[in-house]
């Protein structure tokens, strides 16, 4: 009992002390929207050729992300950027690269309506749900009558989102005092730490709440894609793009904005070199790796 009292309050204290915070177990949605949002979520017969669906560039077994450095839309167009994971998203403060939406429900618009990607009017996408019964049927009861519209598409699609959270990794059950690191892992979190990678990498989702320059060092020689800059108009602005997420980043490879980086310990070696103007030793890369690996856990209510 003593014991269990110890670690408790030993858990209270490195939580308040440490600049991550673990991931909630469950954040409230509803069940019902979810579920419709799930199937709409995965129908690729919502896209101008019937063959993409948001699960086309957010696959569930590569972390909620592309395993290509740019997704495939509609009639084999490419893309212009690599799509980000939707595990997590909902603790981001902006959704896209360069922060163009507030939120789940203003991110929809982008996919659905680039003719890259879904490239359906909101016109269509409403006739084909419309003609389907399991649809009008689902609306009808989620939402009463008139229950098809483009913003009930749009809130119950961001519902299921809500659902794709990570809880329960092996660094969050550590920073609860549920599981030790091993000496890599520990080591790694303490030259995350030394070396600044925490001064963009933090909170929640070890990123997503805040936008960074690649390049601050060392100008990044690399494409310049979306950046903050087709925002805003600043000059400033150039290279700057919403820090992404570290959670599950073993699973999401390629990485950056324009999906350049095969592999993890390749985008450490350049985010050290790039903003920190540092070149690592293969030994604490390693250690850096390993901590990352802490970050991996299953999606906790998949509807």
């Amino acid at each position: 009992m003593k014991q269990t009292i110890f670690l408790f309050f030993t858990a209270i204290v490195l939580f308040a002390s440490e600049p991550i915070r673990p991931i909630p177990a469950s954040i409230p949605y509803d069940r019902a929207k979810a579920a419709l949002g799930k199937a709409l979520f995965f129908d690729a017969t919502l896209s101008k050729d019937g063959k993409v669906s948001c699960a086309t560039c957010h696959k569930m077994e590569h972390g909620g992300a592309d395993d290509k450095p740019v997704s495939i839309g509609v009639f084999g167009k490419k893309g212009r950027m690599n799509s980000p994971t939707v595990f997590n998203a909902v603790f981001n403060f902006r959704q896209f690269w360069n922060g163009r939406a507030k939120d789940l429900i203003e991110q929809i618009d982008g996919p659905v309506h680039n003719p890259v990607e879904m490239g359906l009017t909101t016109q269509e996408l409403l006739d084909k749900l419309t003609k389907n019964a399991y649809y009008r049927g689902a609306f009808a009861k989620i939402y009463g009558k008139g229950g098809i519209t483009y913003a009930h598409f749009k809130e119950a699609i961001a519902e299921f989102e809500k659902t794709l959270i990570t809880p329960g990794s092996k660094f969050d059950r550590f920073l609860q005092g549920k599981a030790k690191l091993t000496p890599l892992e520990e080591k790694g979190y303490e030259l995350f730490k030394a070396l600044g990678c925490v001064t963009c990498h933090n909170g929640v989702n070890l990123g997503g709440n805040s936008f960074q320059k690649i390049g601050t060092i060392i100008p990044y020689a690399g494409n310049e894609l979306d950046d903050r800059y087709a925002i805003t108009h600043n000059p400033e602005d150039r290279y700057v793009y919403k820090v992404p997420t570290l959670r599950n980043i073993t699973l999401t490879a390629p990485y950056f904005h324009d999906g350049s980086v095969p592999t993890l310990k390749e985008a450490i070696k350049k985010m050290a070199y790039y903003n920190l103007g540092t070149i690592l030793k293969p030994e604490t890369i390693d250690a850096i790796a390993a901590f990352l690996q802490t970050l991996t856990a299953k999606v906790a209510n998949h509807e």
